[in-house]
């Protein structure tokens, strides 16, 4: 059967990526060429929405700087990255699932006894998490690194209020023999993601909610067994069926009740999977 001027075209295409020495970039660019010129026939798309296309992805990219990456936004609110996640985590059954990263993680968080107060003086609600990290089969994890960050009462984080001088709900723990750790910190509040920017027009032009869902932000390191990066939402929480970024997984939603003392807490048991456990992969 002869080929119409644009498939010869994306062939054409396709064959200059043909001398690639890299096979996986090859691999890469002649997939992203065919699937691209198919989403432009697809559509007959024209030439104002390219430019309108290629505008947005300009604002995109002017809008990160080192507090703030636009591009990781995007990529949320279309799915990617919790796509991403989805083929690459591979966790054996049983094991915490994985989520998003999100684009307010901070390498060098300050580090934390068990107890300490994580919150650091951000406004909100008292609160106490406890968690353990263990294997596939229940064996404790002793010395896994957990990372913790989340939004205070206003829905902010750290990095969104110019004037803080230090880190407010982040911070870095270690599991004890039994796997173990706790720390002090406030109720974590739903908030919307950046909507001043171009990916907050998407949404609004979309006729889509901007609000996440309450949840802390975990990232859980270990020898020999593959990183977590995860959420834990609040259950009660109206948002979690319009998570812009698609976080949501029932096993990751729970109870953060009022202990005795009247301080709301939270207890979660992590599951890490072991770097050899097929379908895992070392992040």
């Amino acid at each position: 059967m002869q080929r119409s001027g644009f498939d010869r075209l994306t062939d054409q295409v396709v064959e200059r990526f043909g001398d690639t020495p890299d096979p996986r970039l090859r691999e890469i660019m002649s997939s992203l060429v065919r699937h691209l010129h198919g989403f432009i026939r697809e559509v007959g798309l024209t030439e104002a929405e390219w430019m309108q296309g290629i505008e947005f992805l300009t604002a995109v990219g002017q809008k990160c700087d080192a507090r703030r990456q636009e591009f990781i936004l995007l990529s949320d609110v279309l799915g990617a990255s919790m796509q991403m996640v989805s083929v690459q985590s591979g966790n054996p059954a049983g094991c915490t699932e994985s989520t998003v990263f999100g684009p307010f993680h901070v390498e060098g968080a300050p580090h934390y006894a068990d107890g300490g107060d994580v919150g650091n003086g951000a406004s909100g609600t008292a609160c106490r998490v406890r968690g353990r990290v263990c294997g596939p089969d229940g064996e404790a994890v002793p010395g896994a690194i957990v990372d913790v960050w989340q939004s205070d009462d206003d829905g902010l984080y750290d990095v969104q209020r110019p004037e803080l001088d230090r880190a407010q709900g982040r911070g870095v723990l270690t599991s004890g023999p039994d796997g173990g750790f706790w720390f002090r910190t406030v109720v974590p509040e739903p908030y919307p993601i950046p909507t001043d920017g171009p990916v907050g027009r998407l949404l609004q032009a979309t006729r889509r909610s901007a609000w996440r869902p309450a949840h802390l932000h975990f990232r859980i390191r270990a020898d020999g067994y593959r990183t977590l990066i995860t959420h834990v939402f609040r259950r009660d929480d109206p948002h979690l069926g319009t998570d812009p970024v698609f976080g949501v997984r029932p096993s990751l939603i729970a109870d953060w009740p009022p202990a005795a003392d009247g301080i709301t807490q939270l207890s979660f048991d992590f599951v890490l999977a072991r770097v050899h456990d097929s379908g895992s992969k070392e992040s």
